[in-house]
């Protein structure tokens, strides 16, 4: 034991706590979770009683926050028991601005998204461990069908209002389960497509009761960018089913209805990301108050352009560092729009931005690493979850591709086509595993590994004698197969940088020409992409892919038609009309599909670990990727980047956005050294 951690055990008490880092401890024993205490916990360990410090820029932040009013004293504005962060390798500085880069307007954006989130809980940085965040504890009944939660007491919004238990339930009774909000709820909402219900007995306890078991409801919690509460106190008085004066109040303003309002705010959707439009209109204001809605997050909007958008840090944010210091230490974030890869990547040569990792990919490595001495930034390669995947509109609004895109052959000869091993060499330097796509990553011990090479192998002869057997041969001798019918074929590739590499959508259309079908190859925005998928439009879908089990248990969306939400890979978009509808209008899916429908309800409600729930995992990989709904390519590192100014970035596990980017990491913690 070292000699501090000696004193501070003969002493009582210190007058401020110890600036305790992960790296270290000072002889004091972790907590029971790691990375973060409860403040009591910590002060027992520590021996120490704390006292709480703020950014003393905070009264000019405050300022900047539409509507928000004076701040009070800091103990004021802290929960009675703060979440005590142990930051990485130093107690950091206040001030500064982030630099971040985004693509577009609700492009490329949840990387910096990420760095502001708060939910219920997370993962800590061993993707392994669920631990407290919003929430001071949970806890499940026997049999996963009822989840309490504990929130803290006196926390509260980023204006100052109290945040309690009805926050919750305002969120899920008036926003994920109301129609008049969210056209359609989400899976992660229902338990077998049936609704919970959300009981509040006091102000800090929140309990789901769940109709049947859902073990994975807590991990999706952990990992998703939708939050479970919304503030009550300001939205609600815009919805009718809280105030009846709803639709009275939003007329004074300008608008038809109280749900107008909430749609100006909020966006009808769970993504937290949609545009805050109230910041750019000065007239509304002045009759609504806020710009934005409150958060709690660690940052809060006070500027939405199309060029960008700025944010400034919360007064109210719940965490402290060791020695008292209210986080986050960065006083503000600044988001800049570059739609184009090339400029994108010379910024950050150019140490333009603190942070990136969404939307590089590996190509971009040789540069980044070639320029790390002179731009004074680092870069880190690690493992992905998910790998490029493609996919065949087998609802296509063309009926002889449909009939050809539903071929099960088609989908085999086009798997075979592709040289992965080619594509691991000039695409990923090597450094990638060829894979092809099961439905579950990494690899769960219940599937057998050798279903990862199913139909990957590179047989361009077993590929084109498939397109023969189908009836897609060269009728005109342009050397270019054509449709069973005659018609000529051109698979028309768009591609997004923010879902997949140029350069391997580049080496995937030339194996298939080489096996005689016709590409061509367009880069779009992602909103472009994004658009014809919906509109079903695509011939060819092109995005990353793949979830581990611990998300599988939340959510189902991998496994039900169209197989993705709005911002991933889609494809069967008449399936899931049909699904919508019960049958009433689309396409009915073939009956695989209804079997992994079925079983992906199964497996949410089976116990983890146990041999049922393994019996239907491994099912439900096998008729994945047996039916090749989506195909595989290679599985690679990635890239993430920050400028060496910015401190206690940790070392990430993955470079993915399976366990929300860089949630588990803390950038509360992160600090400017400038």
């Amino acid at each position: 034991m070292s000699a501090g951690a000696l004193l501070l055990l003969s002493t009582s008490a210190w007058a401020a706590c110890p600036a305790v880092t992960q790296s270290d401890m000072m002889g004091i024993a972790a907590g029971e979770y790691p990375q973060q205490y409860e403040l009591s916990a910590y002060e027992d360990a520590a021996g120490c009683d704390m006292a709480f410090s703020a950014n003393p820029e905070a009264e000019t932040l405050n300022a900047e926050i539409q509507g928000n009013p004076d701040l009070p004293p800091l103990e004021e504005r802290l929960p009675a028991e703060p979440l005590v962060v142990v930051p990485y390798d130093s107690v950091g500085e206040y001030g500064g601005t982030l630099h971040a880069l985004s693509n577009a307007t609700e492009a490329g954006t949840s990387d910096f998204l990420s760095i502001r989130h708060v939910n219920l809980v997370r993962y800590s940085d061993d993707l392994n461990t669920i631990v407290p965040n919003v929430a001071k504890s949970w806890d499940w009944n026997d049999d996963f069908t009822e989840l309490t939660f504990t929130l803290r007491e006196g926390h509260k919004w980023s204006d100052g209002a109290p945040f309690t238990s009805a926050d919750v339930k305002f969120w899920y009774d008036n926003t994920a389960l109301d129609p008049k909000v969210i056209e359609q709820p989400k899976d992660y909402v229902l338990v077998a497509g049936e609704r919970m219900t959300v009981e509040t007995p006091d102000d800090l306890t929140v309990v789901f009761k769940l109709p049947s078991p859902k073990p994975g409801l807590l991990a999706h919690f952990a990992t998703h960018f939708a939050q479970a509460f919304l503030p009550k106190h300001f939205l609600g008085q815009y919805h009718p089913d809280i105030n009846p004066d709803a639709d009275a109040k939003a007329q004074e303003c300008g608008f038809e209805t109280g749900l107008d309002v909430i749609a100006a705010y909020f966006g009808n959707s769970d993504w937290t990301d949609t545009p805050t439009p109230m910041l750019n209109n000065p007239d509304k204001l002045d009759c609504l108050d806020k710009a934005t809605y409150p958060t709690l997050e660690s940052h809060i909007y006070v500027s939405d352009t199309t060029e960008g958008r700025k944010l400034v840090a919360n007064p109210y944010f719940f965490m402290v560092d060791t020695t008292g210091q209210q986080l986050p230490y960065i006083s503000r974030q600044d988001e800049l729009y570059a739609n184009d890869n090339e400029v994108r990547i010379l910024k950050l040569v150019n140490a333009e931005a603190d942070y990136k990792s969404q939307s590089l990919t590996l190509a971009a490595a040789p540069i980044l690493l070639d320029g790390m001495e002179r731009g004074d930034y680092s870069v880190q390669l690690k493992p992905t979850i998910a790998m490029p995947v493609f996919s065949f509109n087998v609802t296509s609004e063309d009926p002889a591709k449909r009939e050809v895109f539903g071929d099960l052959r088609f989908r085999e000869a086009m798997s075979v086509a592709i040289d992965r091993n080619e594509l691991n060499e000039v695409a990923f330097f090597g450094q990638g595993v060829p894979k092809q796509y099961i439905g579950f990553s990494p690899t769960p011990d219940f599937v057998d590994e050798e279903l990862t090479g199913y139909k990957a192998e590179y047989d361009p002869e077993a590929a084109r004698n498939l397109l023969d057997e189908i009836g897609m041969v060269d009728t005109d001798g342009d050397g270019f197969r054509e449709l069973p019918n005659g018609d000529p074929i051109v698979l028309n590739m768009q591609f997004a940088t923010q879902g997949i590499g140029g350069e391997v959508v580049e080496l995937v259309a030339q194996n298939w020409a080489d096996v005689g079908v016709q590409t061509t190859v367009k880069e779009v925005t992602p909103d472009e992409y994004r658009s014809a998928q919906s509109s079903n439009a695509l011939d060819v879908g092109m995005w990353e892919k793949s979830q581990p089990v611990a998300i599988v248990m939340g959510n189902n969306e991998l496994w039900v038609p169209p197989f993705e939400n709005y911002f991933g890979h889609r494809t069967g978009m008449l399936w899931a009309e049909w699904v919508d509808t019960d049958g009433a209008s689309g396409v009915e899916p073939p009956d695989f599909v209804k079997q992994l429908m079925e079983d992906i309800a199964a497996f949410q409600g089976a116990e983890p670990g146990s041999d049922e729930q393994a019996e239907i995992g491994a099912r439900m990989a096998r008729t994945m990727t047996e039916n090749l709904l989506f195909i595989g390519t290679v599985q690679a590192p990635n890239v993430i980047y920050h400028r060496n100014a910015l401190k206690n970035v940790a070392e990430f596990k993955t470079q993915s956005y399976e366990y929300y980017r860089t949630f588990p990491y803390l950038p509360a913690q992160w600090w400017l050294d400038e």
